[in-house]
């Protein structure tokens, strides 16, 4: 049985997982428990940027605190995988667990495209609380990889036409600057640019 997590997927997307998978988890193998999983941060929302994984390993993936070391062997062969998403899952858990000692190992021999690896990193996970750069909006609220905020006042956008992009245009599906806690990436109109944390206010879901 199969379910469908975060944004709607069509029917093709969900398609598309399972002919990939084989019906069996994308991670561990299992046939059971099955449900689209969405890697954050999404960019794009397609294909590319979800997997098909058991509840075992997306409860763990969600739930740093019920990782069990041991169900995560499987990623011995499935960090080999084709599909970048898949890639990037393993690189997240192998940081997480990295000491263990045999995640360190695997991480070794790892190897990542640069686009990749920035985007298994863009969720900071593997750092340690001391080692993450925190980025807070205007109201100090803590952002995440993913979240949407609005602009606090009008920003003008250079190239693609040059235009001001008004007080309170949303930007969805943010990118943290790992290197900057000040600075955030997104689009407006279709433009990738950098945004100062300052300008912006962290959009909550409604109750």
């Amino acid at each position: 049985m199969f379910f469908i997590t975060d944004i709607p997927l069509t029917m093709s997307i969900l398609s598309e997982l399972e002919s990939r998978s084989k019906s069996k988890c994308e991670l561990c193998n299992s046939h059971k428990n099955l449900s689209a999983y969405q890697i954050k941060p999404v960019y794009t929302g397609g294909i590319d940027e979800h997997i098909l994984a058991c509840a075992t390993c997306t409860d763990q993936i969600e739930n740093p605190e019920r990782t069990v070391p041991n169900h995560w062997r499987c990623l011995n062969d499935s960090m080999w995988s084709e599909f970048d998403a898949v890639k990037v899952v393993a690189w997240r858990m192998l940081h997480r667990m990295k000491n263990h000692g045999w995640p360190q190992d695997l991480l070794d021999i790892l190897y990542l495209e640069d686009s990749v690896e920035n985007w298994a990193a863009a969720t900071g996970e593997g750092l340690s609380e001391e080692e993450k750069i925190i980025h807070k909006d205007a109201n100090g609220a803590l952002l995440s990889a993913g979240d949407t905020v609005n602009l606090t006042q009008d920003l003008d956008v250079k190239g693609g036409g040059n235009f001001t992009a008004k007080r309170g245009t949303a930007v969805r599906n943010i990118t943290l600057t790992q290197d900057n806690a000040a600075h955030i990436e997104g689009k407006i109109n279709g433009i990738h640019i950098v945004i100062l944390t300052k300008f912006v206010k962290k959009s909550f879901p409604k109750a």
